[in-house]
């Protein structure tokens, strides 16, 4: 009996069981996790100046430079100016003793002084055998005497003025003068070293005049002519650019490297250049205007090149009409499939599914 006033309870504690149990409406699914990128890993594109031509690597040098040498034996009294130090034209840099060429400087000084005092008699008594050959009272004969004897004082003068110049040039070889306003590289001698003739003394080299040598493929001819600017990049100052333009093309070809050796003249008001600098650049053939990318942004595997780009928050790739590749400033003309002002991925970043939301920082521009 207990059984049945029991059994209607149970029964109700299981339908509610049984309707706790039913099963719910189907909830969303969880919403995707952002794929956050750092800022190396994406670029904006930008109008910019895209150049094309053929590469180059080369070296700087000095368009004018001078090793200044001794021009005779003797012993160095003074040296007046370091390497590295500027220098004007006509400054004094070193001083030699050579006593043979001061004497010689003294005795060219005396033997002028005695014969301009001989030129100086002989034509006063010119002038006088000249008045008295006038009045009657010399003989012609004297007077031709006269004559002759300041013709030959003249002759005596000029050949010991001739001397005296050959000493002065002497004397003026003993003291090493720059030759036009530089730098002086190298100096090879101090005070009390001995020089023989042709011993090198200083270099000098004039920064304002730095060039660029270089060597372009001998195919790339047609690409080359003077006044063609350049673009360039050395050793000593990373991340900065020079400019030139082409000033001298030389006509042959390397037979061994099969290369064509160029000179340009750089454009370097500042003189912050030196010689002897690697640089490596590119002659610019071409020019335009557009919009562009980084190289690192382009999917090549494809049959056409891919760009993805952030669009809504999501990856998504393009395909991509390229013109002028810009190697040397590694970015590349878009000329369509993007616009100004598109956030692209790049490196690693590009392989990003199409639809996969993207969270980054502010973007900055690459180019």
């Amino acid at each position: 009996m207990k059984m049945k006033h029991l059994l209607p309870g149970i029964l109700l504690s299981a339908a509610l069981a049984s309707g706790c149990s039913r099963p719910q409406a189907a909830t969303p699914a969880a919403t995707q996790t952002a794929v956050e990128i750092r800022s190396e890993d994406y670029a904006v594109a930008a109008v910019s100046e895209l150049e094309h031509g053929p590469t180059f690597s080369g070296t700087l040098v000095p368009s004018r430079q001078a090793t200044l040498r001794a021009q005779l034996a003797g012993t160095v009294t003074e040296t007046l100016a370091e390497a590295g130090e500027p220098v004007s034209k006509g400054q004094l840099l070193a001083r030699l003793e050579v006593a043979a060429i001061r004497e010689a400087l003294l005795s060219a000084k005396s033997a002028q002084a005695d014969a301009q005092q001989g030129l100086e008699l002989a034509q006063r008594e010119e002038q006088r055998a000249r008045a008295l050959a006038q009045a009657g009272a010399l003989p012609a004969r004297d007077l031709e005497n006269a004559q002759h004897r300041t013709v030959a004082a003249r002759a005596t003068l000029d050949r010991a003025t001739a001397q005296l110049v050959t000493a002065t040039k002497q004397q003026d070889y003993t003291e090493i003068r720059a030759p036009f306003a530089g730098t002086l590289s190298q100096r090879r001698v101090s005070r009390g070293d001995v020089v023989q003739p042709g011993g090198e003394l200083f270099t000098l080299v004039d920064l304002a005049s730095i060039e660029l040598e270089a060597a372009v493929p001998a195919e790339d001819l047609a690409a080359l002519q003077v006044g063609v600017p350049v673009r360039f990049a050395v050793s000593g100052y990373p991340g900065r650019i020079f400019a030139g333009r082409i000033s001298r093309i030389n006509p042959s070809v390397d037979p061994v490297t099969r290369q064509l050796h160029l000179y340009a003249a750089i454009d370097d008001p500042a003189h912050t250049l030196v010689g002897g600098l690697f640089a490596a650049g590119r002659v610019v053939s071409e020019s335009r205007t557009g919009i562009a990318v980084p190289l690192a942004a382009l999917d090549l595997h494809g049959l056409n090149p891919a760009i993805t780009r952030i669009k809504g928050g999501r990856a998504e790739t393009v395909t991509a009409v390229l013109g002028l590749r810009d190697q040397f400033a590694g970015k590349v003309e878009v000329v369509s499939g993007l616009s100004a002002g598109d956030t692209v991925l790049v490196g690693a970043a590009q392989h990003l599914s199409a639809g996969t939301p993207v969270q980054a920082a502010s973007p900055r521009p690459a180019l």
